[in-house]
């Protein structure tokens, strides 16, 4: 069965700096008319840094839509048409202060796919180096070192909610237990 949309008209409601909403009129495989509302929204990029002892760093950061705090990886939003690894270094200084002598794709994910365009890019950053952070002036958060495999279990168990985080985590430690990663 052929299941492409067709978009017949797009109509944006919303025009925000980080995202828009648009709702589209489609016609179905079966040729009835439908609508979809969609997010735009440039894309994020994630970075998982663990260092030479195997611990992990995380930041802990308020989350308006959930009203507390969560711990996540390293992210943020992808600037422009910014290269994805560039944005995954930028990220990982900024938030955490470090900056890593091996960087490999973790791939990507589609956090909501049934509303929302975002694509979100994942490292693991190795061989960690700190300095300091250099947070955005909006940017309030606080970083927490985790040995690898308790943040793994913390995953498996629930205690982690973040969705670029859980697929993060559990890609590495496969890579990683694979020695695919060393």
């Amino acid at each position: 069965m052929n299941l492409e949309e067709k978009t017949l008209n797009k109509e944006y409601v919303f025009k925000g700096k980080i995202i828009n909403v648009r709702v589209d009129s489609v016609k179905l495989p079966n040729d009835s008319v439908s609508t979809r509302e969609i997010v735009e929204h440039n894309g994020g990029i994630a970075i998982l840094p663990i260092d030479d002892d195997n611990n992990a760093y995380l930041v802990k950061q308020w989350r308006c839509p959930y009203q507390k705090v969560v711990s996540e990886i390293p992210a943020g939003k992808r600037e422009g048409n910014e290269d994805v690894l560039e944005g995954g270094i930028r990220e990982l200084k900024e938030e955490i202060g470090a900056t890593a002598e091996s960087i490999v794709s973790l791939g990507k994910l589609y956090p909501t796919p049934g509303y929302c365009g975002e694509v979100i890019y994942m490292f693991l950053a190795r061989k960690l180096k700190f300095s300091s952070q250099n947070l955005d002036e909006d940017e309030f958060l606080n970083v927490e070192k985790i040995p690898f495999d308790k943040l793994v279990e913390m995953v498996v168990n629930g205690e982690i909610c973040d969705a670029k985080t859980i697929a993060a985590v559990l890609k590495a430690d496969k890579l990683i237990k694979g020695k695919e990663i060393l």
